[in-house]
């Protein structure tokens, strides 16, 4: 009897405790970088100049800041350049959740650097000029994450839906809220 007692007192503690905070869903680190690898590489023309090849971001989390940055390595040539030129920039960014497909998605990109090797400074600062526009108009839709329809069928359930998106050190905790 003590232990039935004991047992229940338990789990009606835990039972509390879970309805107190939010359910929420985990994507490590690995997962994100993986999803975003899939959308890569990419090419781009500016000003039917220069063609810009953009590698896979190496993604960083950055906690403090709720937002993710990441490192492109990028290659630079075309008929303005004359030959091949490599580069990187860094960028962070927000992240938004997309209902109509059930994405995690980049949001509120600010491009950081650019580095190129070798360029002349006038071509680099038509590059840091375009660059900012370009990241905006293409990366803004880079899916980082797509929740499948089992990570949805029980918080859909219970009436739920994703709500926040958690930068934390290991990766994304996404919150669910009750559906509007």
């Amino acid at each position: 009897m003590l232990l039935a007692l004991l047992t229940w007192a338990t789990l009606a503690g835990t039972h509390a405790a879970r309805a107190q905070g939010k359910p929420s869903y985990t994507v490590s680190a690995a997962q994100l970088q993986q999803a975003v690898a899939q959308r890569f590489p990419m090419r781009y023309q500016v000003a039917g100049l220069v063609d810009l090849d953009v590698k896979s971001p190496l993604l960083r989390l950055l906690p403090e800041h709720n937002r993710l940055a990441a490192a492109v390595a990028i290659n630079a040539a075309g008929p303005a350049l004359g030959r091949s030129y490599p580069g990187t920039f860094d960028i962070d960014f927000a992240l938004r959740y997309e209902p109509s497909d059930q994405t995690v998605r980049a949001h509120q990109l600010q491009v950081r650097s650019l580095r190129m090797e070798g360029l002349n400074p006038g071509t680099t600062e038509l590059l840091q000029a375009t660059l900012p526009g370009l990241v905006r108009d293409n990366l803004r839709e880079v899916v980082v994450h797509r929740l499948r329809p089992q990570d949805l069928a029980l918080p859909d359930g219970m009436g739920l839906q994703p709500d926040t998106i958690t930068v934390t050190r290991d990766g994304l905790e996404i919150g669910f809220a009750p559906k509007r």
